[in-house]
């Protein structure tokens, strides 16, 4: 019998290689001894497997596993920290190795299952990484497309960490302490306030307290719209309404059906239909 770590690193070795899924199948339900667990027999389960799959970015396993385990291949395994609510640690990681396919195939699954309705806003354990929501995440790493993604798939940009930041604060706070990456950093400001109707945010006083540096970078109507001197301008008032009324589960074909110019449209530039 072979032990729970060499085990593990053969059945990783084999998802990082991009095996076939009958082949990772069969290793997956290969019982082995774990010694970890009171010296018991177990095999890994579809959410261990699809852990792997997300990090390895093996897209036919995810899909296999996602297809043929919905509930299985998403279940949190219990933690000792019960004071802590559900996360969603495959959602994390697809954002956190930017596997925008992988991404798109577990939301879709969320949309489905009944008992996952709040899934897209699970937030991380606010003892291990502050209580970060997926959204959090893809601000943090400045990554646009996965932001709309999440966005347009019904993530709240109004959920607080641990630290009581919103994703906004986020966006700003690294538009304050550096220059690096501007475009990008503007691209998620833009698509964040397109999803939040009312402002509440921790970044607020510094905006107010300096607008000498502000104001060049957000321009006059976004940074009086930020700090509360004037209303959102018509198109962004007029978007706010539309995406609020738009399902969910429909992004991005919702979008897409809008009957204004595309160029009005906010859409990445590459959204796979990967249906299961």
């Amino acid at each position: 019998m072979m032990g729970s770590r060499l085990w593990s690193q053969c059945f990783e070795w084999a998802v990082r290689d991009q095996e076939p899924v009958w082949k990772l199948e069969e290793m997956r339900t290969m019982e082995y001894f774990h010694w970890e667990e009171e010296a018991s027999m177990r095999c890994y389960s579809p959410s261990d497997a699809l852990m792997y799959a997300v990090v390895h970015n093996h897209l036919r396993y995810a899909q296999y596993l996602l297809s043929h385990f919905q509930e299985e291949a998403l279940k949190v395994a219990a933690t000792k920290l019960h004071c802590c609510p559900p996360s969603a640690p495959h959602l994390a990681l697809a954002v956190t190795y930017d596997r925008r396919d992988i991404l798109t195939m577990i939301i879709k699954i969320a949309h489905k299952l009944p008992g996952l309705h709040s899934y897209i806003n699970r937030a991380s354990c606010s003892h291990l990484s502050d209580g970060k929501t997926p959204l959090h995440l893809a601000c943090e790493l400045l990554s646009a497309e996965t932001v709309l993604i999440l966005l347009g798939n019904g993530a709240s940009p109004r959920v607080m960490d641990g630290k009581g930041e919103t994703p906004l604060d986020i966006i700003l706070e690294q538009m304050w302490s550096s220059k690096v990456n501007v475009s990008s950093k503007k691209l998620c400001l833009y698509y964040l306030l397109l999803f939040t109707p009312s402002l509440n945010f921790k970044m607020r006083n510094i905006l107010q307290d300096n607008p000498e540096f502000w104001t060049p970078l957000l321009g006059e109507d976004k940074f009086n719209y930020l700090v509360g001197k004037t209303p959102a301008t018509l198109y962004l008032t007029a978007m706010q309404r539309v995406l609020q009324c738009l399902s969910p589960a429909h992004f991005p074909h919702s979008i897409k059906a809008l009957p204004i110019p595309h160029s009005l449209k906010p859409l990445p530039e590459t959204q796979e239909d990967n249906s299961l």
